[in-house]
């Protein structure tokens, strides 16, 4: 019979298998299920409809972050286009379903499938190009992107854009928040368990040693411009499949969101949260999910109680406050709030034996 492991006492090993575990204790599985119940079975009854929005904004963006994660944190392949990528799931997740008639669950694979074609396109540059000059080639991917999204109104709509209907999933109407809550959510933990695993087989360690040097595992065996291509076609996937799941939420769609604004938030997701930690990119989200809300918030409320002068200086801010968060966070916690998180935790392991 097996033995319940609460707490470690050493690092003792005895197989490769204990080394690979996601969880050192049954402690920590134990926690994992107290949050699955906390997520599936309480919060979407006790939330009102705009804190559901807010998660459902939260649980669509940790997708595209988690899989920019793969990209920039697990293989240092920078990129600046992911804005555009999420458009493009967004748009090919609309037109197939409102002109070919595409359920909702090929609409949104589809849109997944596709990106990831497009992201390995703009991942090309890949092989000769590196740091700051492979973020200018996606920069450019970011742009051109948005321009065939506004002038290919044939089959974008332009700037009109395109109304999605309601889609269904096993003869569920999935018009309103809650039952969209457990689509996005249920996408969410599937697509962060893959990844998690992903990053502990050879594929994802191999993408570690392209991003610490490249050359070296070059000379380890490792294809690195097939390997980079791979990061970007998975990444880009992700992204896509989150795009998706945005048009069916939204229900309409324009180029207008799809902007560089949007790649650089989605940045600024997985530095504060943690480069290189997937749920770094969740706390990463989570943070600027909630930092634009208090943002529309006080700018609202300024200009309901008269003070519309200081609400129109202080809308343009969210650049500033953005930008200031990521600064302090380089400088402060390099490593996130995942970071911060492992410290909190630790502190807590050996409690009440720490001090």
């Amino acid at each position: 019979m097996r033995r319940l492991v609460f707490h470690p006492c050493g690092n003792y090993k005895e197989r490769y298998e204990q080394e690979l575990t996601i969880f050192e204790t049954d402690f920590g599985r134990l926690w994992l299920l107290i949050g699955l119940i906390l997520l599936f079975g309480v919060i979407p009854f006790i939330s009102t409809s705009y804190v559901l929005y807010v998660l459902n904004v939260i649980g669509i963006y940790s997708i595209a972050a988690v899989g920019l994660n793969l990209l920039v944190g697990y293989t240092g392949q920078i990129s600046l286009g992911h804005g555009a990528f999420f458009g493009v799931g967004a748009y090919t997740a609309a037109i197939l379903s409102t002109k070919m008639g595409f359920p909702f669950w090929a609409a949104v694979l589809s849109g997944g499938i596709v990106t990831s074609a497009v992201g390995m396109i703009f991942g090309l540059p890949s092989s000769r190009l590196k740091h700051l000059y492979l973020l200018i080639a996606t920069l450019a991917g970011q742009f051109i992107i948005e321009y065939i999204l506004l002038e290919w109104e044939s089959l974008t709509g332009g700037a009109m854009g395109i109304v999605v209907s309601g889609g269904t999933l096993f003869g569920i109407d999935l018009g309103n928040d809650r039952a969209f809550y457990y689509v996005i959510f249920v996408c969410f933990t599937v697509l962060t368990w893959i990844a998690v695993n992903f990053t502990r087989t050879r594929y994802g360690r191999a993408f570690v040693a392209i991003r610490d040097n490249d050359r070296a595992a070059e000379g380890m065996g490792i294809p690195v411009f097939a390997y980079k291509l791979l990061s970007f076609a998975i990444s880009s996937f992700y992204t896509g499949i989150a795009g998706g799941l945005f048009a069916y939420y939204m229900m309409s769609i324009t180029p207008e969101p799809f902007n560089l604004w949007l790649s650089i938030e989605f940045l600024a997701m997985i530095i504060i949260g943690g480069l290189g930690n997937i749920p770094g990119s969740i706390f990463g989200t989570i943070f600027i999910v909630v930092l634009n809300e208090v943002l529309s918030h006080i700018t609202e409320y300024l200009m309901n109680v008269g003070a519309s002068g200081v609400a129109i200086t202080i809308a343009p801010l969210r650049e500033f406050v953005f930008g200031l968060a990521i600064i302090l966070f380089i400088i402060y916690e390099p490593k996130g709030i995942a970071e911060v998180w492992r410290v909190i935790r630790s502190s807590f392991r050996l409690w009440p034996f720490s001090y």
